[in-house]
């Protein structure tokens, strides 16, 4: 199969909001970051989907030598095949990519957070070196560029926790940090066991702000000589703060249920965002 198609196919059977900001962008940009994006789909799928993980470690040992060896100019997985010329094209760091394996294999181990610092290492890893990577790939010309980058791509990963705190604690991980839940005497078995409380929705409201409270920040540190190249992590912004709101309006039923947006709508506010300007 065509690399390039490969990471099509995989991005588009995610069914991820990132998706739709993705279709305004320039051909050779949107490959380059849908490979980037198919990359990351790649090693956290190992982790979301392997069972034992001794196997799962196994993969991500794998994947750590492919980067290695992509970086040599020899990529063997068509997600590789696809962004060879996307590195050199845009010079990504190899540091950067093999950071993103790390905060996926944190989740080997990591089941449970003592504070808002140890969640925000977790957080960089997984996001907001995904988010200075995709600035670099839409373009920029200011480096505070990657600083709002990094700080949106927390704020999404903020979002995602929020969304899914049921289903990730089907898997036996809570990504709220303890100290946290302990404040709200919010005890960690009403989470393993869906136990909506009033304590419990005063909790995710405090996780809500925070989550807005980045957003915030990262709006206000993008320069505006860039803000028409990173309009592209602006309409996933769009999107992710509808679906931010939608989780609270519907009173954070995060424990049994997960909140998402239609098609129609992600690209009604794509759409939306890029007209803006």
């Amino acid at each position: 199969m065509d690399p390039n198609q490969y990471c099509q196919d995989k991005a588009a059977a995610s069914g991820s909001s990132f998706y739709y900001s993705f279709l305004f962008l320039p051909a050779p940009r949107r490959r380059a970051i849908i490979a980037l994006y198919a990359f990351c789909r790649e090693v956290d799928d190992i982790v979301d989907e392997c069972t034992d993980e001794h196997v799962a470690q196994t993969k991500l040992n794998w994947w750590r030598q492919e980067v290695t060896d992509l970086y040599q100019g020899q990529p063997h997985h068509p997600v590789s095949h696809a962004l060879l010329p996307v590195i050199r094209d845009f010079n990504l760091p190899v540091e950067q990519l093999l950071e993103i394996i790390d905060g996926m294999e944190m989740d080997l181990t990591l089941h449970r957070y003592e504070d808002f610092k140890s969640l925000r290492l977790y957080c960089h890893r997984v996001a907001g070196v995904v988010g200075e990577l995709s600035a670099v790939i839409f373009g920029y010309t200011d480096r505070a560029t990657l600083r709002y980058a990094a700080e949106l791509g927390l704020a999404f990963q903020l979002t995602n926790i929020i969304r899914d705190v049921g289903e990730d604690a089907r898997r036996n991980r809570i990504y709220l940090p303890m100290d946290e839940l302990a404040q709200f005497d919010v005890p960690a078995s009403d989470i393993l066991n869906a136990r909506q409380t009033d304590n419990f929705k005063q909790l995710m409201e405090f996780q809500y702000r925070r989550a807005q409270e980045f957003y915030e920040l990262a709006f206000s540190t993008l320069p505006a000589a860039d803000r028409k190249t990173q309009k592209t992590g602006l309409i996933m912004a769009g999107i992710y703060r509808t679906l931010l709101e939608e989780i609270r309006n519907d009173g954070f039923q995060v424990l049994t249920q997960r909140t998402a947006l239609t098609p129609i709508r992600k690209l009604w506010i794509a759409w939306r965002t890029w007209i803006k300007g």
